[in-house]
């Protein structure tokens, strides 16, 4: 007798950026079918090329534009970020509000909201995702009031929230280099490479470990000192120079993430991985 796999589920993600679009990419060669949408004609091409089913969508308050039919999925991955310098930030709850009432007229279940550790204040702790965030910054709290309007709806929503990223086309320490008395330099790193936050959404998928918050984080904190002037050496930057004081900080853990996945991060050690791209 043969036993047929159950029929994956179509997966619609809204913003094929920088990682949404490495995402949709992994998630097409894991045999799903793939809608993905940008706000640039040009990019449609893109999406095509890579066998994702193309869509533009926007929800700019004052130009909505969609197709009903990017929304027909089981599963709606949302990573669209608010933009911290733009006059549109406070808009980013509605803008997701507008988001998650297209997706109440659609057959969607599943939400997986991309967030941010940068919900957290710099509050000199470990954090986890036991600890209620206390956003200090405009978009930290435009991030984590959106967290909690999709909370609200009928969906369940999955939640990860990702540390700095890092990774192709994304170098942090070209913003350093060459500098001076940069402050706060025994303050520990947050960061996650692309190839983890793609790998971590994978996981939580397949395993359908759906209704959760994750903190997508690498749990190794070296200071910004030594991680951020080696990155420097190694990409043949100019050296910075940090002041070695230790002022506001946070630490972002996770508990979720090995109880829930048991996920082994690509990239454990940041040394090793400089070391690597040497």
């Amino acid at each position: 007798m043969i036993t047929l796999e159950p029929k994956k589920p179509t997966i619609s993600i809204l913003g094929c950026g920088w990682y949404g679009l490495e995402l949709a990419k992994k998630l097409v060669l894991d045999g799903y079918q793939v809608k993905g949408s940008t706000t640039s004609e040009e990019k449609l091409s893109i999406l095509k090329e890579a066998g994702i089913q193309p869509f533009i969508v926007n929800f700019e308050l004052e130009n909505i534009v969609f197709e009903r039919h990017f929304f027909e999925s089981e599963l709606l991955i949302i990573s669209i970020p608010p933009k911290r310098s733009s006059p549109s930030l406070l808009d980013y709850p509605a803008k997701i509000k507008a988001i998650a009432t297209a997706a109440r007229n659609s057959i969607v279940k599943q939400i997986i909201f991309i967030s941010s550790t940068g919900v957290y204040a710099d509050g000199n702790a470990v954090v986890n995702e036991n600890l209620v965030p206390t956003p200090e910054s405009d978009s930290g709290k435009m991030m984590y009031r959106a967290e909690e309007l999709l909370k609200e709806e009928r969906f369940t929503t999955t939640i990860i929230r990702f540390a700095g990223l890092i990774g192709p086309n994304r170098n942090l320490a070209k913003h350093f280099a060459g500098k001076t008395a940069i402050g706060n330099g025994l303050a520990p790193i947050n960061l996650i490479h692309l190839v983890d936050c793609v790998q971590l959404t994978q996981t939580i998928i397949e395993l359908k470990a759906f209704g959760k918050i994750y903190h997508g984080v690498t749990p190794d904190h070296p200071s910004r000192a030594d991680f951020y002037t080696k990155n420097c050496v190694v990409n043949g930057f100019e050296k910075p120079q940090f002041i070695q004081e230790l002022t506001s900080w946070k630490q972002i853990e996770s508990v979720n993430v090995p109880k829930f996945l048991n996920y082994r991060y690509q990239i454990k050690n940041w040394d090793d991985w400089l070391q690597k791209i040497s």
